[in-house]
């Protein structure tokens, strides 16, 4: 039971990189599971349902990875490189979940929408934690907008290199470091 729940989590989540939440129904679930429609309903009765799962999976990911970064000896640009590579870029390719789901935004039923937030939110703080430990002359206004700026930076590049075909994010991650080192 519990095996077919992460199937269809993964796989709305895979989609949603690829075309959005708006744009994703059970249809295309079930077909690419082989299984009904009913069953998918059966798991999560109305896509807002399949919404919050997702979206607490996504935040578990961010808050097992807040734990893995406090407690991690890398530098910051290592730091950087791992929330990139772990939240950002994952191997099949689309977009960051974080941002399909930001872009679907005023379409998205409420109780998404303020996982959304609280999803948005983690990611500056965990930026913010990560940027602390070299910028400790700077204020806190200064790191959280760098920290804007960096997950920004981040997130746009791999729209860029998806539409443009472009190897852009790794020029774009040495122009961060690049500006950390100052």
């Amino acid at each position: 039971m519990e095996n077919r729940k992460t199937q269809i989590i993964d796989l709305a989540l895979k989609l949603i990189r690829e075309k959005g939440y708006v744009a994703i129904s059970y249809d295309d679930l079930s077909k690419q599971l082989g299984v009904t429609k009913a069953s998918i309903h059966y798991h999560y009765e109305k896509k807002e349902d399949l919404g919050v799962a997702v979206t607490e999976r996504v935040l578990q990911n961010l808050q097992d990875f807040s734990s893995f970064n406090t407690n991690s000896k890398l530098t910051v640009e290592e730091k950087l490189k791992h929330f990139l590579e772990r939240q950002i870029v994952l191997s099949d390719g689309g977009i960051c979940p974080v941002s399909s789901l930001q872009s679907d935004y005023e379409s998205l039923p409420e109780n998404v929408r303020q996982k959304v937030r609280e999803i948005s939110q983690l990611e500056i703080t965990i930026i913010k934690n990560i940027l602390k430990v070299t910028l400790e002359n700077k204020g806190a206004e200064e790191i959280e907008s760098l920290a804007f700026a960096i997950v920004s930076c981040m997130k746009g590049a791999i729209q860029y290199e998806r539409v443009l075909g472009k190897e852009i994010l790794p020029q774009a991650m040495k122009e961060i470091s690049r500006l950390l080192k100052g």
